[in-house]
Formats: C-alpha cells, structure tokens, sequence
C-alpha cells in the first residue's frame, strides 16, 4: 500500500504517551506493511544489550536507547510552507501525482 507518509518528512505526534504528543521530529523510517513510522526523538525505548560477539566483532554491552515504531494514525505530517499540521491530498496533472497541503493547497514534492 502506497502512504502519504515518505522518509525525511516532518511529522508531529498528535495523539499516544503525554511525553510525544505535540512533539515534532523527521521519519527515519517507514514501515509500511505495519503502517507504523519511526520519528527522530520520538517513542524512545531503552534496551538492556548483552555483550554479543558476531563475525569476529564484539558489541559493547549496556542500556541501548532507540526510536521505537509509532502508528500512522498517530502522526500528522507538517506542511513545510504554513508550518502546521496538516491532512495530505493528491494532486494530479496528467500522469504525475504530487502530494499537497490541505490547508494552503501547497505541493510537497
């Protein structure tokens, strides 16, 4: 399934945990047989790493923080022209289809 939502896009966190909600961050990541995005400084979890020795490497033992996958559904994508909040609509002309702002009707790509 095609998403509206794409790598390197700015996204704000409009519903989930109190600490993320309202906070804005660029994807990272796009899962999209999931429907799950991963945001930069947004859903971070702590993992308590074993020291594990794989293909001659050794990686150092501790508590790993990373970004964990958020819902689609839980994530707005930020025009970059009005700077809010928006929903995302298709714009067509002829066989191209560009994605556009509904509030300013500004194309993102």
């Amino acid at each position: 399934m095609k998403l509206k939502i794409r790598k390197g896009d700015t996204v704000e966190v409009i519903s989930g945990r109190m600490e993320d909600k309202g906070k804005r961050g660029e994807v990272i990541r796009v899962l999209p047989d999931e429907m799950r995005v991963v945001v930069q400084g947004v859903n971070v979890r702590k993992k308590h790493q074993r020291q594990v020795q794989t293909r001659g490497r050794t990686m150092s033992p501790g508590i790993v923080e990373f970004e964990a996958p958020i819902s689609l559904a839980n994530v707005m994508l930020v025009c970059p022209k009005c700077r809010k909040p928006t929903r995302v609509g298709i714009h067509r002309e002829g066989e191209e289809a560009q994605r556009e702002c509904k509030k300013c009707h500004s194309l993102f790509d």
